[in-house]
């Protein structure tokens, strides 16, 4: 492939639409160009050469790489692409400039990130993504959106500021910028990379931004949201940091803390970002596994399957709940239920997302999660094995189940709507033959789960493993099952955590409350003590300075009598001592 096209980033072009949108008043022709940008894109990455810069730039002295296509950004690539297609159709319905624009922009930020071959390049669309993104939030036009949307700002920022001092260091340690492996996190810079990763794939404890502003973003903006930023981290981290010991922990931490979380959230889309961070675990516990710097094949292979079908599954099941709270105004599971009889088509198609992300044979997330779990298996992590078979568990119970179940089925809340609009089960529609398409085994060579892991980074390897063995789908299944049992005996029991509005508390709770009113305390009490405070301290300041300048001023105790005198006398004496030894030692 030669000229112009061959240089250009995807990436840049759906950026430039989405501008572009933000000026055009005709809704079908901008509409039009975001379904359009990402289909174009596509062909662009599927003819590019693999391994080689594409295009270079120089600034500061820098060189940056603007384009480089690989095995590894590639499979990513083109899921942000397929995700910004789905999400274009899904908002066919609506008229909203700055929102058409910012979620292909996001999408494109996303992208020329993925596709860019230096940390400095990474650096920009890495800030970009959060500049677009966080429109969607504030476009919900609420008050808990306005400061879900700062919250969420201030956390991405911090996470570019964390990128740019580790990139300095980086490149006063190496002497370039282009994106390579850590071996250690006692490089120069790596440390605070990692963090800044870190904050973006929502690690524990830095994790509360996702549950707190993907719910409260516009219906659209949700499902937008829950394809990019997150995946984005997990594509850096398999880039920058495969093979860290520390991720297999972090990420098997991640899979089990927010199924405790989801079972007992009532607001459905909160409790899919509670499952996103559940998902994102997966990945990076694959991406930890093997040697640091080099990572393992089969690991690997597993969390760029996983990101791919998540990207996509993950969306469909957004897409649903987006289309219940558009019909209905809530997600709240103890104001759902009955749903599908009025909803079908939506009810399948979150069916569909649902057994996707639970893993059953012949859906996509069978064929990447054993990926990972055969690979963590053979590296001989029991106890992460175990945690991650729990979290598998939990996926159901929370995603598989709760989700469809409470929306559609359930108690009758006597709502009935209308289906969801015609673009949006199209979106879904698409997004389920894709979750179907790469998990059904490859009876046509190349196709279904075939076609999936001929674009995995490590190829021959994938193309090695078959997940459709007699042990894995009867310990999938046995899983499955046991977990669909538990679920309708504590329904039976009435053990079931009952869906009841309220407020669930996670580790934000220190700081949006407890730090927050530990803030407010300190304020009032300083209004009322601190001028009494500041006049004391004034005061012995003061004290303290007069009785400094009578002692050692010129015209102080000390510059009086014979004392002063001889000291001039005796500092004259040494500094003519030290000088004749200077000159003596010199000549």
């Amino acid at each position: 492939m030669t000229g112009l096209l061959s240089m250009l980033n995807p990436g840049w072009l759906l950026i430039a639409v989405g501008l572009g949108a933000l000026f055009l008043p005709v809704r079908r022709v901008r509409q039009g160009l975001t379904i359009a940008a990402p289909i174009i894109a596509i062909l662009l990455i599927s003819v590019a050469d693999r391994n080689v810069n594409l295009l270079t730039g120089h600034a500061l002295g820098i060189e940056m790489i603007l384009y480089r296509v690989d095995n590894l950004s590639y499979i990513f690539g083109l899921a942000f692409l397929l995700a910004a297609l789905l999400n274009a159709i899904y908002a066919w319905h609506t008229d909203d400039r700055l929102q058409d624009g910012m979620s292909i922009a996001y999408a494109g930020a996303a992208v020329a990130a993925t596709f860019s071959g230096d940390m400095m390049t990474l650096f920009v669309f890495w800030e970009l993504t959060a500049i677009t993104s966080v429109f969607l939030i504030l476009r919900a036009g609420t008050r808990a959106a306005y400061f879900a949307s700062m919250r969420y700002l201030g956390v991405q920022i911090l996470s570019g500021v964390l990128l740019l001092a580790g990139i300095g260091y980086v490149y006063q340690s190496r002497g370039d910028l282009s994106i390579s492996a850590f071996t250690s996190l006692n490089e120069p810079g790596a440390l605070l990379v990692f963090i800044a990763l870190g904050i973006k794939a929502a690690f524990p404890f830095l994790h509360n931004w996702l549950q707190d502003s993907y719910p409260k973003a516009t219906v659209v903006g949700a499902v937008v949201l829950s394809a990019f930023t997150t995946k984005l981290a997990v594509y850096a981290f398999a880039r920058m940091f495969p093979g860290h010991d520390a991720l297999i922990w972090i990420g098997a931490v991640m899979t089990v803390f927010p199924v405790f979380f989801a079972v007992i959230e009532n607001d459905l889309r909160k409790v899919l970002a509670y499952s996103l961070n559940n998902q994102v675990g997966f990945m990076i516990c694959a991406i930890g596994l093997g040697t640091a710097g080099v990572g393992n094949a089969l690991a690997l292979n597993g969390a760029s399957a996983h990101a791919f079908c998540h990207i996509i599954y993950k969306g469909l099941l957004f897409m649903s709940m987006g289309a219940v709270l558009y019909r209905t105004g809530t997600t709240k599971a103890s104001e759902l239920g009955g749903l599908y009889k009025s909803m079908p088509w939506t009810t399948i198609f979150c069916i569909i997302g649902a057994m996707s992300i639970s893993a059953f044979p012949l859906f996509s997330g069978f064929a990447a999660k054993s990926l990972t779990m055969s690979a963590v298996g053979k590296e001989g992590y029991t106890i992460v094995w175990l945690m991650l078979l729990f979290a598998s568990a939990g996926v159901l119970e929370h995603s598989g189940i709760k989700i469809p179940y409470f929306a559609f089925f359930g108690h009758d809340s006597g709502k009935r709507v209308k289906e969801a609009p015609f673009n949006m089960l199209l979106a879904m529609g698409l997004a389920s033959f894709i979750c179907i398409a790469v998990g059904v085994p490859a009876i046509v060579p190349g196709f279904g789960y075939e076609w999936l892991y001929n674009l995995l980074p490590y190829r021959e390897e994938a193309m090695a493993y078959h997940p459709f063995t007699l042990d894995h789908i009867l310990t999938q299944m046995q899983l499955l099952v046991l977990a669909i049992f538990a679920f309708v005996m504590l329904k039976r029991l009435g053990w079931y955590p009952p869906e009841k509005p309220g407020v669930v508390l996670d580790s934000d709770w220190l700081y949006r409350k407890a730090g927050y009113g530990m803030a407010t305390w300190t304020g009032t009490v300083w209004q009322k003590v601190g001028p009494a405070m500041s006049a004391i301290f004034f005061k012995l300041t003061g004290r303290a300075y007069e009785r400094i300048e009578d002692t050692f001023s010129p015209r102080g105790e000390l510059a009086r009598g014979g004392l002063a005198s001889g000291m001039a006398i005796w500092t004259a004496i040494l500094l003519g001592l030290v000088l004749l030894l200077s000159f003596i030692t010199t000549g």
